[in-house]
């Protein structure tokens, strides 16, 4: 699996190439400027790209902005970017070109190795990897209707909006397959919502939703 890295710090840039070489990803190119991220993608056509949110000059959003422009230009690119914060417009943004992987993890992610190369596997093959902090702020300022739910079913809700699915869902809550459908109809029903297919999909509306959208 090829890939294309925007990261302006070295040590950070020479960490996860270490890190994802070892893991079997090919980084075919490592830079530090929007600009730069857009000619890597168009020269080597990478399965996916890891961006830093805030890059030269300004370091405000320039990451994020060349990470749109690249899903513009090649509908559906995965990308999963990286962010110091946790930064609710900037993810709102990133969602809202909703085809497509998109992940959107914390810079400490990184350092949970498994994670942060399940994240990007994830991502590249079209899927969804949402930080478990962004959603948990999430989850917390939408207190209403979310109080009609279990406590079981917050941990389900929260582990559907970071992209698991339901095996993995059960696995990590130590409860079956059958469940966690359980208890995903539960919260279905309980939030009014209609019936959905699993994956991306059901993350992006739960996120949206989440977020006030």
């Amino acid at each position: 699996m090829r890939l294309v890295i925007a990261e302006d710090n070295v040590l950070l840039a020479e960490g996860l190439q270490l890190i994802l070489a070892r893991k079997g990803f090919e980084v075919a190119a490592t830079v530090d400027t929007g600009p730069g991220l857009l000619a890597a993608v168009e020269e080597h056509r990478p399965d996916a790209a890891i961006v830093d949110v805030r890059l030269p000059p300004s370091f405000r959003d320039e990451g994020l902005r060349a990470a749109i422009e690249a899903r513009r230009r090649q509908p559906g690119f995965p990308v999963l970017v990286l962010s110091q914060y946790v930064e609710h417009v900037y993810a709102r943004e990133l969602l809202s070109t909703a085809h497509g992987g998109v992940g959107y993890l914390l810079k400490d992610r990184v350092g949970r190795v498994d994670e942060f190369v399940d994240a990007v596997r994830r991502v590249a093959a079209g899927g969804t990897a949402m930080d478990p902090d962004v959603v948990s702020q999430l989850l917390n300022r939408r207190p209403d209707p979310l109080a009609r739910l279990t406590a079981r079913e917050r941990e389900v809700l929260a582990l559907m909006a970071q992209g698991l699915d339901n095996t993995t869902i059960g696995a990590r809550l130590f409860i079956t397959d059958n469940a966690v459908h359980k208890h995903i109809g539960n919260i279905f029903a309980k939030l009014g919502w209609a019936s959905s297919d699993t994956g991306h999909r059901r993350v992006l509306a739960v996120l949206a939703y989440l977020d006030g959208r």
